[in-house]
């Protein structure tokens, strides 16, 4: 079973895994719309968990991030997360994706649609503040709950 961390890293078993190519809002960061803050980071956690949708996940890769993650590819059935994450605005391209980001942003999807600190500016400026929200099994439980009750 796969636990969503953010918009942008997943663990599976014992292993951590930061999707690679993707920059997603930090889960605590915020961002703005139509003047108002809102909580960027936590939707796009809630993003990838509505892509995951409770199905099985499989990612691959063979490089490790500073934090020992594995920097992966990530799928659910045919389709790409990495990819998906950056399409539905949830994520910025980081060294992959940027077709999928123009058009995200021409769209004003997700975090286009106002103005918002790119995640790794916002991580600059908030140091004090942990890279990862730690989301146990009972947490994927409940989004896995929530997913399902949203469609009843």
């Amino acid at each position: 079973m796969a636990i969503i961390n953010d918009g942008d890293s997943i663990t599976l078993g014992s292993e951590r895994i930061r999707m690679r190519g993707i920059d997603a809002p930090e889960y605590m960061q915020t961002c703005r719309k139509d003047g108002a803050d809102y909580p960027c980071g936590k939707l796009a956690r809630q993003s990838l968990v509505r892509l995951v949708a409770g199905r099985p996940v499989s990612c691959s890769g063979w490089q490790r991030d500073r934090y020992g993650r594995l920097l992966g590819d990530c799928k659910t059935g045919d389709t790409d997360l990495n990819r998906a994450q950056v399409q539905s605005g949830w994520a910025v391209a980081y060294g992959d994706f940027e077709t999928e980001e123009a058009a995200a942003k021409a769209a004003k999807a997700g975090i286009w649609a106002g103005p918002f600190d790119r995640p790794q500016a916002w991580r600059e400026s908030h140091r004090d503040t942990p890279v990862e929200r730690k989301h146990g099994t009972l947490a994927s439980i409940g989004d896995a709950l929530r997913e399902f009750l949203r469609f009843w």
